[in-house]
């Protein structure tokens, strides 16, 4: 079993901003493969159901970015998951709108929400897919730029960049992390 969880932050006035890709990468999955992902448990949404033969979680921490590790933390304990089966999709600014980078480990990278997951798991070891939303023009404050909203051009490049994260999710069950490396990052 795994558990795919994107991050992100709860309410209306979070949810079409940079921050909350991984909650965009989620939802597409649930529309793609039917898995309702609406039971509020954990400090989050998650939904069960079955990607390409493998059962899955799909979880949307609903604990705000700076808190994400509490519910991932939750549902790992809960299904005696393994962070081996832990897939995290999260925003990364360093990467352009929708282009993807797989890694197995590695740090935070100044990400809050990648911070409070290793704080919780206790470690770096983990699959992650960082989806690009694109480095903050001079000037502009960090926060700010995360939790601003895409331009009307970049809606297509990121309609394109979820299906090829939904792609690595499959790649990364499938074949493993190294093979999603080969194939999506760059």
């Amino acid at each position: 079993m795994y558990i795919i969880a994107g991050l992100g932050n709860p309410g209306k006035e979070y949810e079409e901003t940079r921050h909350n890709a991984g909650f965009k990468v989620i939802d597409r999955l649930s529309d793609k493969y039917n898995i309702d992902v609406t039971e509020g448990k954990f400090k989050g949404l998650i939904g069960k159901g079955v990607i390409d033969g493998n059962k899955v979680i799909l979880v949307k921490p609903l604990t705000y970015m700076n808190n994400s590790g509490e519910c991932i933390r939750a549902v790992m304990d809960y299904y005696k998951a393994g962070t081996e089966d832990l897939i995290v999709i999260y925003d990364d600014i360093s990467l352009a709108p929708g282009k993807l980078r797989l890694r197995p480990r590695g740090s935070a990278g100044g990400h809050n929400g990648i911070k409070s997951i290793i704080a919780h798991l206790g470690t770096e070891q983990f699959n992650r897919i960082k989806f690009g939303v694109g480095d903050k023009p001079k000037g502009w404050d960090l926060v700010d730029w995360v939790l601003g909203r895409f331009n009307a051009e970049d809606k297509e490049i990121l309609e394109q960049g979820r299906d090829k994260a939904c792609e690595a999710v499959v790649c990364i069950m499938n074949e493993g992390i190294e093979s999603g490396m080969n194939k999506y990052n760059g």
